[in-house]
């Protein structure tokens, strides 16, 4: 290295490459929002669902989010109760085992 040349010149470079990929990457990103909301508003011209398509649609997704909830406590007394029954067997086969010699 000579002298004059800067030490963080290696340093400043990768930022610099590093630096343009998130250029490219952001460019990308930018393309495919941009088709998207082309694609949304092509999508709103020829008949989008209307609005009490989308108001049965929520009422579904509701239906659907409630009976998840339930689903999800009903799996969770199960578990509860299948590990009360382990407890129970690892007692039995504790003690048992002692009876039964």
């Amino acid at each position: 290295m000579s002298p004059y040349a800067r030490p963080d010149a290696p340093a400043l470079e990768r930022l610099n490459q590093l630096l343009s990929q998130v250029e490219e990457e952001l460019a990308g990103w930018r393309n495919r929002c941009l088709k998207a909301e082309q694609e949304l508003g092509q999508g709103r011209g020829k008949g989008g669902p209307s609005s009490a398509e989308l108001q049965q649609v929520r009422q579904r997704l509701t239906l659907l989010e409630n009976e998840n909830q339930l689903l999800r406590q009903r799996i969770a007394a199960v578990k509860e109760y299948v590990e009360r029954l382990r407890t129970r067997l690892r007692f039995v086969e504790e003690h048992g085992a002692g009876d039964a010699a």
